[in-house]
């Protein structure tokens, strides 16, 4: 089998076309929450916490004495923050979707769907009848119930006692 034609097969699995869909998907989906907190999220929160455009933020590090001339090292806590936020989103997103799906999975589940009754061919109800009537002929007839005669009863004999043994 050459390499190209294990490639090809490789590729047309069902699981390995799933897998590059979602991460297709999940790119878009990515750059979707991306904007969502640079854009929509964060400004609002940054005009109630008095203008503070949080991708902005940062700490700059005191210069370091052994190269005073390099440009001063940034730690840009403010994008960290964002990306904090973008997580917590598509977090939410994914327990949601897998939340919905193991409801949709619960309920297939609990209302399997009911078999189809099918009619039976015409052989099959040629049988049936020929089963039917095999059936009819070997059951056991009914025999009449026993007559049940009553007896006299006998008084109950007593036993007899023998008066115990002296001893010598």
């Amino acid at each position: 089998m050459s390499v190209a034609k294990e490639f090809r097969e490789f590729i047309a699995r069902g699981n390995v076309v799933d897998l590059a869909v979602g991460v297709v998907i999940g790119g878009a989906f990515g750059s979707i929450v991306k904007s969502l907190v640079d854009q929509v999220v964060m400004p609002p929160i940054g005009w109630l916490m008095g203008g503070v455009d949080f991708s902005r933020l940062q700490l700059a590090l005191p210069p370091n004495p052994m190269t005073p001339d390099a440009e001063p090292v940034l730690v840009l806590y403010g994008a960290f923050i964002n990306t904090i936020i973008q997580f917590l989103i598509v977090a939410a997103a994914v327990f949601v979707l897998v939340k919905v799906i193991n409801s949709l999975r619960r309920q297939q589940a609990a209302d399997p769907a009911p078999p189809e009754e099918v009619a039976p061919t015409p052989s099959e109800a040629l049988l049936i009848e020929i089963r039917d009537l095999l059936k009819a002929q070997a059951a056991p007839k009914a025999a009449p119930a026993p007559k049940i005669t009553p007896v006299a009863a006998k008084a109950p004999v007593a036993a007899k006692t023998t008066p115990p043994r002296k001893s010598t």
